[in-house]
């Protein structure tokens, strides 16, 4: 105990600094141990807030809508700063009969079965991309693939014009976290405005002219007999097209970055040994791109003897919960066989993730290209992380790909 008691109070999960090149797993390890509901306090001008770190935990306040709320912001950058301003509005931080009536209507544009049509584009352009890298020996993959793939998809879906794709990509990666260290909180924040802007700029084009994309069909939505608002729809695009694009392609870059590393992991996956749908929750337990979630607390509730009040901050760490020793045996290894894995990439509960299904096509989709395109592949230069609380992952991946001239072949 003596030895982890500085760890506990240097370690400022507020800051985005706290996981800029270091390794927090014996931080959690020893959170999970001996502090399960630890007290983050004020720094740097921000308030405390309580961390939750072991899996079950999480799950059963993911589940719990009687104590905690979602509303007065989801992710530490709004939580600390006293609410979201897509409160009641937005899907990921709106509760109640309102969230479950919104999520229905976003459900049935995102379900497997409206999605199908999307996910055999999915397969084509990864594939091409892919084989495209492949026969030119190697690429910044982060920048030239993984951006491209779940951008390239949810902009579809969205109906934004191809042109305006780049544009959004940038205001993306600047708005929840930065690859740049010049970037500061502000310029998030008039990126987030941007996204904003532009949506609404998108939706009174679909007033006029309606199309058979996600924003007409919220346009012509209504909850209780009452039309959504253009502000419901721009609010419901932002988190479409941040929740679209981050988690998936932090992922994609994640796994090449490991499968890199982990040479029998990549060989298994080869030899067909495991099954790609294993593969992929694997790589979503392992890459855990969104770090937490957080919750307000609206009445008072206990949770390891410890006294939670009304008002106060708690965060949810799917980057501790998905290590869990108590539920994933020997959660240090990568295992692509990995089964059962109840891993949180996409959170639990009322609020779980309505994009799953697509992420987890564009992840499979990646890793069969690689499979059948490549005999592996390997880092040729630096992976910078991203700075931020929220999310992680590497903001570059230079990689070189060994060709599988066999799968390249049958591929044409």
């Amino acid at each position: 105990m003596t030895m982890s008691a500085p760890a506990l109070d240097t370690r400022d999960l507020g800051d985005p600094d706290t996981f800029t090149g270091h390794g927090l797993d014996a931080f959690w390890r020893t959170l999970r141990d001996t502090a399960p509901v630890h007290w983050n306090p004020p720094a740097g001008g921000r308030k405390g807030f309580w961390v939750l770190t072991r899996h079950d935990d999480i799950m059963t306040t993911y589940r719990d809508d009687t104590h905690f709320t979602s509303e007065r912001g989801n992710v530490l950058v709004t939580l600390l700063e006293g609410g979201d301003a897509g409160a009641g509005r937005m899907l990921a931080v709106t509760d109640g009969h309102r969230h479950h009536e919104l999520r229905k209507i976003l459900q049935r544009v995102l379900s497997p079965r409206v999605l199908d049509e999307v996910a055999g584009t999915v397969r084509v352009n990864t594939r091409q991309w892919i084989r495209e890298a492949v026969e030119t020996g190697g690429c910044d993959f982060a920048e030239e693939i993984a951006s491209r793939i779940p951008m390239t998809t949810i902009s579809n879906l969205l109906g934004v014009p191809g042109q305006d794709r780049e544009f959004l990509l940038g205001l993306t990666k600047t708005a929840l976290s930065t690859d740049d260290e010049d970037v500061d909180e502000v310029d998030s924040e008039m990126a987030r405005n941007e996204i904003l802007m532009y949506f609404m700029d998108l939706v009174e084009e679909r007033r006029e002219a309606p199309g058979d994309d996600v924003i007409s069909m919220l346009v012509a939505s209504s909850i209780d007999g009452v039309p959504l608002s253009d502000e419901d729809v721009v609010l419901n695009c932002y988190s479409l097209i941040i929740g679209g694009d981050e988690t998936s392609r932090l992922t994609m870059i994640d796994a090449v970055h490991t499968l890199a590393a982990e040479t029998e992991q990549w060989r298994r996956l080869k030899a067909g040994e495991v099954s790609v749908d294993t593969a992929v929750d694997e790589v979503l337990r392992w890459a855990s791109p969104t770090m937490h979630f957080g919750r307000s607390v609206v009445r008072e509730t206990e949770l390891h003897g410890v006294r939670l009040r009304p008002g106060e901050i708690v965060t949810l760490w799917h980057a501790s919960g998905n290590r869990d020793e108590r539920v994933f045996e020997r959660p240090e290894v990568f295992d692509l066989g990995r089964t059962p894995n109840k891993h949180l990439a996409f959170g639990y509960g009322p609020h779980f993730c309505v994009g799953s299904y697509l992420a987890k096509v564009e992840i499979a989709e990646l890793l069969m290209a690689l499979r059948d395109f490549t005999t592996g592949f390997e880092r040729t230069g630096e992976a910078p992380r991203i700075r931020s609380n929220f999310l992680t992952g590497f903001s570059a991946l230079p990689v070189r790909f060994l060709p599988d001239r066999s799968g390249l072949k049958e591929g044409e």
